[in-house]
């Protein structure tokens, strides 16, 4: 019996899915508990559409990722730090602190957990930086840090 599933299914598949399902297993498990839903005629035709409107947002936020990656290719973050000798800073730069730089100096909020740092900033310089604005798209963002 083919049907639609409404919610995750543990070794079936996930919801929004068209199933191949045993029919005692759909009948007087899966339909009961409002987990699926039989594929008719018009549940097919509401699942296309559901579907069609999903695809559409994607490609919406990934239209949206690609533009926000070109703007933070041509971006730079300055950060200013207390520097020593040989341009050491006593402490770091952090993820963090270039999260909240990016979002006060260009008006870009972006999760600090999407920044990919291999280690902390640890001296003066201009420094690369990794930024995840989508699951396939990352963007290089300049971070350079002054002393001051």
């Amino acid at each position: 019996m083919k049907i639609i599933l409404l919610k995750d299914v543990k070794g079936l598949g996930e919801a929004g899915e068209l199933v191949n399902a045993k029919d005692g297993y759909a009948r007087n498990f899966l339909l009961p508990r409002n987990l699926a839903v039989e594929a008719t005629p018009a549940n097919m035709k509401k699942w296309e559409e559901r579907k069609k409107i999903e695809e559409a947002k994607e490609k919406e936020e990934y239209e949206k990722a690609l533009k926000l990656k070109e703007k933070i290719e041509n971006l730079t973050v300055e950060l200013k730090g207390k520097a020593g000798e040989g341009g050491r800073l006593f402490g770091s730069i952090t993820s963090k602190d270039i999260s909240e730089a990016l979002k006060k100096q260009h008006k870009i909020d972006i999760d600090r957990r999407k920044i990919e740092l291999k280690d902390n900033i640890k001296s003066i310089g201009i420094t690369t930086v990794e930024v995840r604005v989508y699951p396939e798209i990352s963007a290089s963002l300049k971070v350079e840090v002054v002393e001051g």
